[in-house]
């Protein structure tokens, strides 16, 4: 399951990336907040591909599912929009950089929430 979840994550996350840089480079969006919003459109995606990819034969009702997905999603979005800000605060690093070192933390954290809690596979 690591493994597909690592293939999945990679792709949303490269296009919630594109996302980002799009938003703040041709909309002039806050990197902070284009950061919350990639982060929203590549775990929307997440979702569908978790459910029918890497945690195959879930119990968990579609429904409910979808919501504690969306929960655990806002648990990261706050993780990611925190560790965002704190780096691009206190550090010099490039916002695409700060966001690839906070993927690494906050993907790992819900992929354990999810794996545990939400579809029960582990």
């Amino acid at each position: 399951m690591l493994v597909r979840n690592t293939a999945v994550s990679t792709v949303v996350f490269l296009i919630g990336l594109a996302c980002l840089w799009a938003l703040v480079e041709f909309a002039g969006i806050d990197e902070v907040i284009a950061s919350g919003i990639g982060f929203a459109l590549a775990n929307t995606l997440h979702y569908t591909l978790a459910r029918t990819w890497i945690f195959r034969g879930t119990d968990r009702k579609l429904a409910s599912g979808y919501a504690f997905f969306v929960l655990n999603g806002l648990f990261g979005l706050a993780m990611t929009m925190a560790l965002m800000a704190v780096l691009l605060e206190y550090t010099p690093i490039n916002y695409l950089i700060a966001r690839i070192l906070v993927s690494v933390i906050a993907g790992l954290t819900m992929f354990v929430i999810n794996a545990v809690w939400n579809f029960r596979r582990v």
